[in-house]
């Protein structure tokens, strides 16, 4: 089909859907099951004040209650919140619920006037959802109780989270609107997924790294229709704090005193139960083997190259770097360079030289198995993070890649010792040679 027959066809069928629809609305408004606060919520209620189209919050919703009862769950079968219902039937999942207010108006412009702008909308719908949405809750919501703060995992969440919005900010530097110019569908839930990291976690200091994000979130939180929506809209002064791991204290209960003889009796029984349990529990399961031990023995003595690094102060090259290649067994190991892939987000010193120091803290579970430098590169931001890892074995262990999250942000190269290039550059990287590949370091680390 031709693509001003394909128009066509989508904008028939949106016509006749709309004109369809059109003749229920007049009977029945749409009825939004959610709570008052959901930003969620917010999406289809923006998209109806820019579609003309009337939709009401139900009334007397209380989450926890309100969509647990039968008529809520034939809805929507997990019982969460949003759920649209319409003269048709009921919608759930926001997006889905906004696409449809939105829709609900014949030619309605924030849908998109072209097959392009119409793409480019559920491109930015999609971003919005998977990078910036996902991400802001995976920040967010252990901070807030829901569910298991873990240091490693949130480190995760703000760098692919910085991403996003590094992106974002790309795109926006040119634009005042993700797709042409004037609101759409798109904005409206980017500006709702962006309302709660802005109002609960992404405090000033954050946000400044991406200007053209914070320009672009406070013009559209400030447009009349989204406005009348949001309200008075106010950026986070801090982060909400890590919740407690010390439980609660239990209120103890009284007991009535037994009786001695029936006290008696049942320590009896607990004895003889305790003497049962250890006759039938079995030996503790050896621990299985890393598959690293399983391999054919090496001549290179891991810790030999460690202590000669360490002790070597003078004449780092000739004892050393020479003690290394004399030690290194090209069967038994491998070497590895690697080259952060954000390093445009490396602007701040400390704070790269934090996530690097973070990552080797993160790699102990490969101490035995690894020896690794890693370089901060440059005397002006961005800098650059390289490094140089040797691994037992021909591949990088598999067991690293799986427990330690750091290992993706990272391009890996396996060095070609055939190339004199190459091992040169793995020399530099072991003596910290400064300056390295035309640039001062900033700051070396080693792993060991």
């Amino acid at each position: 089909m031709s693509l001003p027959l394909l128009l066509a066809a989508i904008s028939s069928s949106r016509s006749q859907f709309s004109n369809r629809s059109a003749l229920f609305y007049q009977a029945m408004a749409l009825v939004l099951h959610a709570g008052k606060t959901n930003k969620n919520a917010f999406k289809a209620l923006i998209a109806a004040e820019y579609s003309g189209v009337q939709v009401k919050m139900v009334e007397n919703f209380e989450m926890g209650v309100s969509n647990k009862t039968p008529e809520f769950i034939k809805m929507n079968p997990l019982g969460k919140v949003p759920v649209l219902e319409t003269p048709e039937g009921p919608v759930f999942e926001s997006n889905a619920i906004a696409r449809y207010v939105s829709c609900s108006k014949v030619n309605n412009p924030i849908c998109g006037s072209t097959l392009i702008d119409y793409g480019h909308i559920e491109q930015w719908i999609d971003f919005a959802a998977m990078e910036i949405d996902a991400n802001i809750a995976k920040w967010l919501y252990p901070r807030l109780g829901y569910g298991v703060y873990l240091p490693p995992a949130e480190e995760a969440a703000i760098a692919a989270l910085k991403r996003a919005l590094g992106a974002l900010n790309t795109h926006l530097a040119s634009n005042t609107f993700l797709v042409g110019h004037a609101v759409t569908l798109a904005d409206i839930i980017m500006t709702c997924n962006l309302y709660l990291g802005f109002s609960q976690i992404m405090t000033k200091s954050f946000t400044s790294e991406f200007p053209h994000v914070e320009r672009y979130f406070w013009t559209l939180v400030n447009q009349p229709k989204i406005k009348k929506i949001l309200g008075e809209v106010k950026q986070a002064v801090s982060l909400p704090p890590v919740p407690s791991k010390k439980p609660a204290a239990q209120p103890k209960e009284t007991k009535p005193k037994a009786e001695p003889k029936k006290e008696a009796k049942k320590e009896v029984e607990k004895q003889a139960a305790k003497a049962e349990a250890a006759e039938e529990e079995e030996a503790p399961k050896p621990k299985p083997k890393n598959p690293l031990d399983l391999l054919p023995p090496s001549k290179m003595v891991l810790d030999d190259w460690k202590r000669l690094y360490s002790n070597t102060k003078t004449n780092f090259r000739e004892v050393a770097i020479k003690g290394f290649w004399d030690m290194y067994d090209s069967e038994g190991y491998s070497l590895w360079f690697c080259d952060y892939k954000y390093n445009e987000e490396n602007t701040v010193s400390f704070v790269t030289m934090n996530k690097v120091g973070g990552f080797l803290q993160r790699m102990d579970l490969a101490r035995k198995y690894a020896f690794g430098k890693m370089l901060v590169i440059g005397a002006n931001p961005p800098f650059k993070v390289k490094g140089l890892w040797l691994f037992r074995g021909q591949e990088i262990p598999q067991f690293v890649i799986d427990e330690c999250y750091d290992m993706e942000l990272y391009e890996w190269k396996k060095v070609d010792l055939s190339d004199a290039a190459q091992k040169e550059r793995v020399n530099q990287m072991i003596e910290d040679c400064e300056p390295f590949e035309g640039e001062p370091l900033l700051d070396a680390k080693c792993f060991k």
